[in-house]
């Protein structure tokens, strides 16, 4: 019979590999980055708002909470602005490549956030992304930019990773995740002002071909299941772990990206040894961290 943990861990990889359509979608789609994320926070809000509603589920989370996950949406909706947005400044795999590198924030992030101890392997894993990330640098410049852009984003998403994984500890993800997409969708609204005046000819709400089709994937399958599903997930399995095998969205992404943009996409052989650099602390890490649980399991047994 698989275990728990086995079956977290295989569910999180399918999400994972949901998570490498989403900058193809972004891609398909023909509005502006903030534009696509208010549209894709919108209709997720609504989407889970209709779930919890259906599956008469309480949307009480306590007033200091709800302001707490609108304030974490915020965090979210930059993220992900910044992530198709390095898609668009560069290409699909030098985006993914960057956001890579989010097992090395939460590696930092993480034990300064919830007060927890500073785990050595995690951090050697984490800087093994950097080495990555400077391979890639050196042979693909050009896309300098794009790539800096990929970083903050993954800084982001190891913030809201963190936050999340103490929420979903007291309360069911999918509350958790319709307050953040309300927090995402308002922010976004009441910055339109100021970015259509000054970082934009005006805000592009207007939708093309097969817009709204794109966008219904994006929010349905890209965030109200697999966002929400890695929300339960962070209850059973650590941040660290999450974001690490998050690490794994390039490798479906550029493959997905080669064989649907084809030449666009191709990059320098240095590029996919960075890469490669950066997606192999994925495969060390659930035996080692395995190890260590062991290890202190044995110690507590011998005290």
């Amino acid at each position: 019979m698989t275990s728990q943990y086995t079956k977290d861990y295989l569910q999180l990889h399918f999400i994972v590999f949901l998570w490498g359509f989403t900058a193809i979608l972004g891609m398909l789609v023909s509005m502006p980055s903030v534009e696509l994320v208010f549209y894709r926070t919108f209709i997720s809000a609504i989407a889970l708002g209709v779930m919890l509603l259906v599956g008469k589920k309480s949307f009480a989370i306590g007033t200091l909470d709800i302001v707490k996950t609108l304030a974490t949406g915020v965090i979210i909706g930059v993220h992900w602005i910044l992530f198709f947005a390095a898609a668009r400044l560069s290409n699909i795999s030098v985006c993914l490549a960057g956001i890579a590198t989010i097992s090395l924030w939460t590696s930092l992030l993480e034990p300064l956030m919830t007060k927890k101890r500073v785990k050595g392997f995690e951090v050697v894993l984490g800087l093994m992304a950097i080495v990555g990330i400077v391979i890639i640098f050196n042979v693909e410049f050009k896309y300098a930019w794009g790539l800096f852009v990929a970083i903050v984003s993954a800084f982001l998403a190891a913030v809201f990773t963190v936050i999340n994984s103490q929420f979903t500890q007291r309360h069911y993800h999918f509350t958790v995740t319709f307050y953040e997409m309300i927090g995402a969708t308002v922010s976004i609204a009441l910055f339109f002002p100021i970015y259509g005046a000054f970082f934009s000819d005006g805000v592009q709400l207007g939708l093309q071909g097969y817009d709204l089709l794109w966008l219904i994937i994006l929010a349905l399958a890209c965030t109200v299941y697999a966002y929400s599903e890695s929300v339960k997930l962070m209850k059973r399995i650590p941040a660290f772990a999450v974001n690490l095998a998050v690490n794994l969205e390039p490798i479906y992404g550029i493959i997905l990206a080669l064989l649907i943009f084809g030449e666009q996409e191709k990059m320098k052989p240095g590029f996919y040894l960075g890469t490669l650099v950066i997606l192999s602390s994925v495969l060390v890490y659930p035996w080692i961290n395995r190890y260590y649980e062991r290890k202190a399991l044995e110690t507590d047994v011998l005290r």
